[in-house]
């Protein structure tokens, strides 16, 4: 997972409370409350975008920018980032830890776990 500075954080925040924007409406948004120039904003959704965090289309002669990725699921990759991978989660039982402290605290969230992964295996 790339790691985000906080202008590329609050702009993803943005992108995600609205669905998409340009650089202009998130210059307004983010970038005066900040004293940053238009460039500057720009500057970090071409960042986002090299990154694969957000996507982006043309509208005239300007790019619309959306995000590739809710917040969850950025949260649950860096998550499993930090957790060591995908591999890590089952090699060193971090996998089975997690499930041990979702029990704990809320035993229903286990059905529905069992619910996504009912749901994920007949997706196959």
């Amino acid at each position: 997972m790339p790691a985000l500075g906080e202008l590329e954080q609050q702009v993803l925040e943005y992108l995600w409370d609205r669905g998409e924007g340009d650089v202009a409406g998130l210059h307004v948004a983010v970038g005066k409350k900040r004293g940053i120039t238009l460039n500057t904003v720009g500057s970090a959704l071409e960042r986002l975008h090299r990154k694969g965090l957000v996507s982006r289309r043309k509208v005239s002669h300007a790019y619309r920018y959306s995000p590739c990725l809710s917040r969850e699921e950025l949260a649950a990759r860096r998550v499993l980032e930090a957790a060591g991978g995908v591999k890590a989660l089952a090699n060193r039982g971090v996998l089975t830890a997690f499930i041990d402290l979702v029990a704990d605290v809320d035993a229903s969230v286990l059905s529905r776990l069992e619910a996504l992964i009912a749901e994920k295996r007949g997706g196959r």
